[in-house]
């Protein structure tokens, strides 16, 4: 029987020259291509953030080429990183064999690229249409939800902290009555009339100084009174004003995280949708490469994608020239902006796939099947009944946009069953959206009028 022969093991065996590990990547391997890239960047505004003295500091650029490499590879941990850094070789090439430690990481992170990552992405994108892989003449734009980290439960509500603060106000009202009724006797009218007004954490504090001065020999009711104002009032006042403050124009917020709002999240497998502090981010595409992103705190999509464009607007000195999205972002003030801007839109309307449904077709009482007369402006119900044009209205939405209303209404409900009167087809509001276009493929049609009960 033969005997089994084994290689040697190169260490083992001495060698005049040491061999160089890093001939074993590849000439296509992703790090050269991320050197390159990085090579090319403006970082001035980085190596800007560095100040003078000290003992020296690890290359910026070797840090980037570190972090985008690492961000590649799906490694975001800083331990993660510096650990492969004494370990993977590509990292140790990528790297110059420089080995920061994962706090120098963490610092070049959090600190030197936390308001520069998205100008940075911005110059990766331009060589790319330098390069003409891109044109930036359209944006293929759609959105997700992104969980926050944050606790479900740390949820505050802008409908529970004012009625709170309203209950508290009222509260504070009369405990300062029944203390100036005490210590006021000559300017009780006066007085009465001047703690009518909105209560806040400033006047609050400023009565209590008035008070303080006034109160010379005051009864333990008044002082048990007046602690209380202090110690438990005011400290909640100022928590309410905070909240609201924090809010701004959003429904809610986490409290473990501020800039998170509370939004419904996609179906899980069990189909189960919640209400979970959430991110909106936009993202633009063109050729299969994002060519631009931005964040929201808002969760409908109709709301981001004025902001949105403005920013690709704002990054690249230039607008593109078609815009596709689905239809959650067609609306009545999407659409007239994008007119205005000359800009192409591929937009579904809201209404699009309910209208596909048979149940939507035939409906008798839906406003898209009543017969409507456009010259003499008038529709016709399903028992007969012309519908005049009662009145225009003003609807604001959340963004302030300002709509038309048209209401129509039928003179003579008599004879029609209880059913029929009391039915959504003898009041309907009506949308008036003008030439609005939207674009479905390669089709130009009217925008169809909505049906509002």
């Amino acid at each position: 029987m033969a005997k089994a022969l084994f290689k040697p093991l190169p260490l083992n065996s001495p060698e005049l020259f040491p061999v160089n590990i890093f001939e074993r990547i590849p000439e296509n391997h992703p790090v050269h291509l991320i050197s390159d890239v990085v090579d090319k960047l403006d970082i001035s505004h980085i190596t800007a953030e560095y100040k003078g003295g000290g003992t020296t500091a690890f290359a910026p650029k070797m840090m980037l080429k570190v972090l985008f490499y690492s961000y590649l590879s799906n490694v975001y941990s800083c331990r993660k990183i510096a650990k492969a850094l004494n370990e993977n070789i590509y990292f140790m090439w990528i790297s110059g064999n420089s080995t920061p430690d994962f706090r120098t990481i963490n610092n070049f992170r959090g600190q030197k690229l936390k308001h520069h990552i998205h100008d940075l992405f911005t110059e990766v994108v331009k060589m790319l249409q330098e390069l003409q892989v891109l044109s930036l003449d359209i944006q293929y734009i759609d959105g997700t939800k992104i969980e926050s980290v944050a606790n479900k439960y740390t949820f505050v509500w802008r409908g529970s902290v004012e009625k709170n603060k309203a209950k508290l106000e009222e509260k504070i009202q009369k405990v300062l009555g029944d203390i100036d009724q005490q210590i006021q006797q000559d300017n009780q009218e006066a007085n009465q009339q001047d703690i009518s007004q909105k209560i806040d954490s400033n006047l609050l504090k400023l009565k209590l100084g008035e008070i303080n001065q006034k109160l010379k020999e005051s009864s333990k009711s008044t002082q048990k009174q007046i602690q209380k104002l202090q110690q438990e009032h005011l400290p909640r006042l100022e928590k309410y004003e905070q909240q609201l403050q924090t809010l701004g124009n959003r429904n809610s917020f986490s409290k473990t995280d501020e800039d998170a709002t509370f939004m419904r999240m996609k179906e899980d497998a069990m189909k189960n949708g919640q209400l979970k502090p959430a991110y909106n981010p936009q993202i633009s595409t063109e050729n299969q490469y994002i060519t631009h992103y931005s964040i929201h705190q808002k969760p409908n999509d109709t709301t981001t994608l004025l902001p949105h464009l403005e920013g690709f607007k704002q990054k690249y000195n230039k607008q593109s020239k078609q815009v596709v999205t689905d239809s959650g972002y067609g609306s009545e003030q999407n659409y007239e902006m994008l007119e205005k801007a000359n800009i192409e839109a591929f937009v579904k309307f809201s209404y699009f796939h309910k209208e596909q449904k048979r149940g939507f077709k035939n409906d008798p009482f839906g406003i898209q099947n009543l017969f409507y007369n456009q010259e003499k402006d008038f529709y016709v119900c399903t028992m007969g009944q012309r519908m005049e044009k009662v009145c225009d209205t003003k609807r604001t939405s959340s963004n302030g946009y300002e709509s038309t209303i048209s209401i129509y209404q039928a003179k003579n409900c008599q004879g029609c069953p209880p059913e029929v009167v009391h039915s959504e087809e003898c009041v309907i509001k009506l949308k008036q959206i003008g030439e609005w276009k939207s674009i479905i493929g390669s089709t130009n049609s009217k925008r169809k009028q909505e049906h509002y009960c």
